[in-house]
């Protein structure tokens, strides 16, 4: 009898209670995460619109040999394009050019709305933070839509390529439809509304899916609040792939949301042995503005929620509105929180924080 009762528990229980450990990030080890990426000193802006008319957003940062190059997207007033700029030390942006842009005179389905994010970025904190390539090509993932104006519906992602490196502006090759559409027969609850937005793309070679890489995106979608449906609900949620291309859902449900408002714009590092979502958040209850955040996980699947105090938020004249939109990086000892900075204006452009009084940003808004 004893004997049965020990195979049991080496088959079956065991196996499950090292699962429910691995899903789970304790209480200790999220607090030091915290401690590891805080970054309390705001550096300031540093890319900033050339027209007071365009709107900056979505940073993404890579490294190409000695220069870091930050890819974002700029709404002009007719829709998203993506953008390039490049530094030598993280704080003075030179602007480059155009990586993919809209067209008035074509019928594709991103004719009016191309906004990108490199893909395969390396995810090792403290690292190179170089672009991977998969079989010979730089990757992209962006949102686009046929629609001109400020994120009409539908919006759907779609992937871009290029075997050049990356290190100038140019257009980038789009596959010519969608890899995941807001209409696809599989659309998950929560993202029923025809509004698919930022996309970021992993390698996980440890396949924690069954699958090469992962894609974290956000959606619109329903929820019921006192029994009325409301429809501005975002949450991230999860795709996979073999190839880049052909990409299919994962999970029925998101990995990372809240009961009410946005939680959105995922970003991943790999801290040690643990990988870290930073996201942002927006209306949620008890809470003004975009301020972002982060999650943690052991298996890329199970996602623990940071609980504590906001990684960023409304603080300074710049950011009043909304300080939002993470790309997190460690570089030389210091951690850099590029984000969203929005102004009571509506001026849009990128800020950063550090964990590092490194001074202050002279760069402000184009003012009327």
């Amino acid at each position: 009898m004893r004997v049965l009762f020990i195979t049991v528990l080496l088959i079956y229980i065991l196996p499950a209670m090292s699962q429910v450990k691995q899903s789970t990030i304790s209480v200790v080890e999220m607090q030091k995460l915290y401690d590891e990426v805080k970054t309390p000193h705001k550096y300031g802006l540093v890319v900033v619109p050339s027209e007071k008319k365009d709107l900056i957003d979505c940073p993404s940062v890579y490294k190409v040999g000695k220069k870091w190059f930050m890819t974002y997207i700029i709404f002009d007033g007719i829709g998203y394009e993506t953008h390039l700029a490049e530094s030598n030390d993280l704080l003075n942006w030179k602007y480059l050019g155009k990586q993919l842009s809209t067209s008035s005179n074509d019928n594709s389905w991103d004719s009016k709305q191309k906004a990108g994010y490199n893909a395969l970025i390396n995810t090792k904190w403290g690292g190179k933070y170089d672009l991977k390539k998969y079989k010979g090509k730089y990757w992209m993932s962006y949102f686009g839509g046929n629609t001109a104006g400020y994120e009409p519906e539908p919006l759907s992602i779609g992937v871009a390529s290029t075997t050049n490196i990356p290190d100038r502006a140019f257009e980038w090759n789009r596959y010519t439809t969608p890899v995941l559409s807001s209409t696809d027969k599989d659309i998950r609850w929560w993202e029923n509304r025809h509004k698919l937005f930022k996309s970021y793309v992993i390698e996980d070679k440890k396949k924690n899916t069954g699958h090469q890489f992962i894609m974290y995106y956000n959606a619109v979608g329903d929820s019921l609040v006192n029994n009325k449906k409301t429809r501005w609900y975002e949450r991230i949620g999860m795709a996979v792939s073999d190839d880049m291309v052909t990409w299919k859902r994962y999970l029925n449900d998101p990995v990372v949301h809240h009961p009410v408002g946005i939680t959105g714009d995922p970003m991943i590092q790999r801290i040690n042995n643990t990988w870290v979502m930073f996201y942002f958040g927006a209306f949620w209850e008890n809470k003004t503005g975009g301020f972002n955040r982060f999650a943690a996980s052991k298996d890329l699947i199970n996602w623990t929620d940071w609980t504590g105090d906001d990684l960023i938020n409304s603080t300074e004249e710049y950011d009043v509105k909304y300080a939002h939109k993470s790309f997190v990086i460690k570089h030389k000892g210091i951690v850099y929180h590029f984000y969203c900075a929005v102004d009571k204006d509506d001026n849009r452009g990128i800020a950063v924080a550090t964990s590092k009084d490194i001074g202050k940003s002279k760069l402000k808004f184009i003012k009327e």
